[in-house]
């Protein structure tokens, strides 16, 4: 017997949200689901790479319900779109808490969009799992916060570690640098990371500016930046901006010797194919790419049933970026219920403070401020796009994985001129 996860109007709170219709789950017997709640951001500027984290969010329900759900029940996800506005999180984990009454919490995707529900998931004393935040715990320090992004222990400078670390070993070592972001919770935590970085490699900052976050036009920006001639260039930005700056610097035929580092947005499947060429010689982070390296148990099987649907979906077609971290988040919520067979927040996250998980992107541990125990955030390089299809992004041909050294795939050609 199925039963369709059904709508749930949520117009008191004027949240543009739905609950999961697209699944329908099994009950097995008369067990109540197990009803897992979050946010995601389905629309705005983040909503691509949302929707595709959210379908294989979906696919683990199905993989979890196959297999029997957890503790002989099966699992619901009740989700809602956040609309990539941190304003609407507090009222969305409120209506699902106080309304929906359920049983666990979830961390959407983002650092803007997991920081704003910190207050009252702390309030309540819940486990909350986030996927993609940098340093949103390092003020808070709260006990029961995870997340799945690989930064690490140190999670500001984790993103730009590798790209500047990669920068200093050249010949002749490049001596200035410039540092732009967005005047957004992400961007800005990145920045201080980058900011880090270059003091400690003794580069000179010869700009270190914000932009506004609904900045529409970046020749200005990227006009001052140029002014300035660094060597290298950190840019900290969300995916309009990132394409608005890729855009901007070939108009402009701006080429330091590096540039890239910290820009959402690259990673995207359609987004790449948008930018196509003009893409040729930048350098950007990245979390999980086919090298031979990261074919951890499980991925394949998960990537194929994504991939399957994604278009369809008119999402991401591969998934790479999103897909593989957000069934892992969950992975991670499963084998803490089953080892415990609690759904008792305490009980969970003290299970994964201390504990080791087997996951689609390998094993993950959890360290200081519940980030990962061990970072692993990669830098790419973008080479030898010849056009604007899609297809080219199946493989690493055109997107080389060149730090940490530990998963490249091929070494960095330096500088950005001769990579264009």
């Amino acid at each position: 017997m199925t039963r369709p996860i059904t709508r749930r109007a949520v117009g008191k709170l004027g949240l543009a949200a739905v609950a999961a219709p697209h699944f329908a789950t099994t009950v097995m017997g008369q067990a109540a689901p197990i009803r897992i709640g979050f946010s995601m951001a389905m629309t705005g500027g983040l909503g691509p790479n949302g929707k595709s984290a959210l379908l294989a969010q979906r696919i683990w329900e199905e993989d979890v319900n196959a297999k029997g759900g957890l503790l002989g029940r099966p699992v619901r996800l009740i989700y809602r779109d956040d609309q990539t506005n941190p304003s609407t999180i507090p009222g969305i984990y409120s209506q699902l808490l106080d309304v929906e009454k359920v049983d666990l919490i979830m961390g959407g995707y983002a650092t803007n969009m997991l920081a704003p529900a910190m207050p009252l998931v702390m309030q309540r004393k819940k486990l909350f799992i986030g996927l993609l935040g940098l340093g949103v715990n390092t003020e808070f320090n709260y006990p029961n916060y995870f997340v799945m992004i690989p930064s690490g222990p140190d999670p500001k400078p984790s993103f730009t570690k590798g790209f500047i670390e990669m920068a200093m070993k050249q010949d002749p070592r490049p001596t200035t640098i410039a540092l732009v972001a967005a005047d957004a919770e992400f961007a800005v935590n990145a920045c201080d990371g980058a900011r880090e970085n270059a003091k400690k490699n003794n580069l000179k900052i010869v700009y270190d500016r914000r932009y506004p976050p609904n900045a529409t036009d970046f020749a200005p920006i990227v006009r001052a930046i140029a002014a300035t001639n660094p060597d290298i260039v950190v840019v900290c930005s969300y995916p309009p901006d990132s394409v608005g700056i890729v855009r901007a610097a070939s108009e402009m035929n701006f080429r330091p010797k590096l540039i890239g580092g910290a820009m959402v947005g690259l990673q995207n499947t359609s987004i790449k194919a948008q930018l196509g060429p003009l893409l040729n010689g930048w350098t950007n982070y990245d979390f999980w790419l086919p090298v031979p390296k990261m074919n951890f148990p499980g991925i394949t099987d998960m990537l194929d049933k994504y991939q399957k649907r994604a278009p369809a979906e008119g999402i991401d077609p591969y998934g790479y970026y999103m897909a593989p971290l957000a069934y892992a988040q969950f992975q991670v919520l499963e084998q803490a219920v089953q080892a415990t067979k609690s759904l008792a927040d305490n009980t969970l996250a003290d299970y994964i403070r201390k504990s080791n998980f087997s996951t689609v992107v390998g094993d993950v541990a959890f360290g200081k401020f519940g980030e990962w125990a061990d970072s692993r955030v990669l830098q790419v390089q973008f080479r030898g796009i010849k056009n604007n299809d899609p297809a080219q992004f199946r493989s690493i041909e055109y997107q080389q994985v060149v730090d940490p050294g530990a998963w490249a795939s091929a070494p960095l050609i330096y500088p950005f001129e001769k990579a264009r």
